[in-house]
Parts: structure tokens; C-alpha cells; sequence
């Protein structure tokens, strides 16, 4: 389902997590699940990844991560600000780092300040501070949402 590089990332961060005792969760947007997807396509992927939300809609990123209405306004859902929150908020008690992703894939949506292919990474551990991605990918729909995801996995892989 997933091209093979993909695999092999998910593969290191499950086997860098597990070693390490670290808890994962997810929060995507532009996404709609595929990094979480990635990661439970590898074995053991249970005893690192705990949960994931898609957050596609404003309402759920509110709802759901606690993205307050506020940076919405002022920022827009695709933005450093919201993508840091979200991260934040996915953070709970059984996990201790959580990525977010959220972007514009395409074709439409886009405009002259966030073009079609602009995509908001954050990584957000306990006790460190979050780090944060601004990447703005080329090519089609499919092809946006496959560099968010080796993108995502590869900061991942950063955060241990």
C-alpha cells in the first residue's frame, strides 16, 4: 500500500521508539490518517503508537486537540501556530511525543501566500520544546500527501 521507503522509515521509528520506551500519536490533517496508516502497516507498531486523530475540519481540530478558535482566525488551520498546537494537543497522559500535520494538497484550496503543496509539520515531546517543519511540496494530491509523510516520519525519527 505504502511505496517501500516509507515502510523503512515507519520501520526505524517503530523499532527507535519501542527501544527507547517512547509513546507516539498522531494529528492530521492533510493527511487524513496515512501517517498513523504508514506506522500500523509495520509489526510492533502497537507497542508505540497509541492513537491518532484526524482533525480535517476546524471544528475537530477545536473539539478534539483544543486548537483554540483564535489562532484559526487569525493564522488560518495551515499555519506554523496551528500545527504546533495540534501537536500539543495530541499529547496526552499514555503518550509522549506527538506529530501534526496540516497543509494544502491540492489541486485546489491554495492562494499567492499559502500555494497548493504548503505543508506545517510539529513534532511535540514532553519537557522539550515542540520543533516545527515549513515545507511546500510539489506535484499532485497523492504526491503532496506522500512528502508530508516522509517528511513527518523522518522528524520523527529526529525527536528521539
Amino acid at each position: 500500500m505504502f511505496p517501500d521507503h516509507l515502510i523503512d522509515l515507519a520501520e526505524q521509528v517503530i523499532r527507535a521508539y519501542s527501544k527507547g520506551n517512547l509513546k507516539l500519536a498522531t494529528a492530521e490533517s492533510c493527511t487524513g490518517g496515512l501517517i498513523a496508516g504508514c506506522l500500523t502497516a509495520v509489526s510492533g507498531a502497537s507497542d508505540v503508537l497509541t492513537h491518532g486523530f484526524i482533525t480535517y475540519a476546524n471544528e475537530a481540530k477545536m473539539n478534539l486537540l483544543g486548537v483554540p478558535k483564535s489562532q484559526l482566525i487569525k493564522h488560518g488551520a495551515v499555519s506554523e501556530t496551528v500545527a504546533r498546537s495540534m501537536a500539543a494537543g495530541a499529547l496526552t497522559k499514555t503518550t509522549t511525543i506527538a506529530v501534526s500535520v496540516t497543509g494544502i494538497a491540492g489541486p485546489g484550496g491554495g492562494s499567492p501566500e499559502k500555494p497548493v503543496g504548503l505543508v506545517h509539520i510539529a513534532v511535540a515531546r514532553t519537557g522539550a520544546e515542540t520543533r516545527h517543519e515549513r515545507h511546500v511540496f510539489t506535484g499532485e494530491r497523492a504526491a503532496v500527501r506522500l512528502q508530508t509523510i516522509e517528511a513527518a516520519l523522518k522528524m520523527l525519527l529526529l525527536a528521539v
